[in-house]
């Protein structure tokens, strides 16, 4: 196990592997294992897609803040962080306050070929949503780069990423 002190947020777009990556990386580290968006829908009854369609954008960037804040351990823990939490003024320095952050970036078409035939993603509900992940990816980018690693999963087996993270951990302990 790592130090104590320090969770592993890991950041990056939908569909870049952040939660089955952070569940085998909690596993091999003996830590929990929390993803944000479950833990707002088991907390609010609703799924992501519910919450976006019926609340809207801003009260879901509301429920993440409060997750962030006061939903998780303060020690012990990876999490799945929603794609666009970081995006949140100052988010990203609390994170990196609290633990270690990591960007699992994957280019935008590895990301359309992941998610072409996933109904369930209230960001992809639009007309063209090759050009919605084109533009998701260009406006978030440069607060993913600014992690404290920023793994390019585009060649790289869930293994292969996760071991990077488990390597990265033990290094920083």
């Amino acid at each position: 196990m790592i130090n104590e002190t320090a969770n592993i947020y890991l950041i990056g777009m939908m569909g870049s592997g952040k939660s089955t990556i952070g569940e085998q990386v909690a596993r091999e580290l003996e830590m929990n294992f929390f993803d944000s968006d479950l833990e707002i829908e088991k907390k609010t009854g609703k799924s992501v897609n519910a919450l976006f369609t019926d609340n809207g954008e801003e009260e879901f960037r509301s429920l993440e803040q409060e997750f962030i804040n006061n939903g998780h351990p303060d020690k012990n823990a990876v999490i799945s962080c929603g794609g666009g939490l970081c995006t949140i003024d100052g988010t990203l320095s609390k994170l990196k306050q609290k633990g270690l952050v990591i960007c699992l970036w994957a280019s935008p078409q590895i990301i359309f070929e992941r998610l072409k035939d996933d109904r369930s993603r209230p960001l992809l509900q639009v007309k063209d949503p090759r050009q919605e992940i084109q533009r998701i990816c260009d406006s978030r980018k440069d607060t993913y780069l600014s992690a404290n690693l920023v793994i390019d999963c585009d060649h790289l087996s869930i293994a292969q990423v996760a071991e990077k993270i488990i390597n990265k951990a033990r290094n920083s302990a």
